[in-house]
């Protein structure tokens, strides 16, 4: 478990993790409106060498930069309302491509991502802080 006391902690630590990700894999965030999970992708973005301004995809439920060492592709799962759906915007073909998947809000649809998915439970702390735990299995 590592504490975040502040946005700028936790998009550094998003740049951290950035080195140790490779093409495949994914990222799923998970925590409550506000915990820190667009500020951790900006993180991760940078830390791959894009120059992109990121923004969450919530409405536009994924975003795409492919300026960096690898491309990231951001999703928001926050606004979908079933597994179908997910799968319409063409997942299955993003999880092919030869890049990083982000995923805020993946516990709304687990089943959908592959077995070597990092989960990263976010929490915030009464202080304004956060918690970040990697969870070995899903909640």
């Amino acid at each position: 478990m590592i504490t975040l006391q502040t946005a700028e902690d936790a998009h550094a630590w998003g740049t951290q993790l950035a080195p140790t990700l490779a093409a495949g894999d994914v990222i799923a965030l998970c925590g409550t409106l506000g915990a820190g999970k667009t500020q951790i992708t900006r993180g991760i973005v940078a830390g791959m060498n894009s120059q992109a301004a990121v923004t969450s995809p919530t409405f536009t439920l994924v975003h795409e930069y492919l300026d960096g060492r690898l491309p990231v592709f951001h999703f928001d799962f926050y606004r979908m309302d079933s597994a179908a759906e997910v799968l319409g915007i063409g997942w299955d073909e993003f999880l092919t491509e030869p890049g990083i998947i982000i995923v805020e809000w993946a516990d709304m649809f687990p089943d959908l991502l592959p077995p070597h998915t990092r989960w990263f439970q976010i929490t915030p702390l009464p202080d304004a802080s956060r918690t970040v735990i990697e969870q070995t299995n899903l909640l």
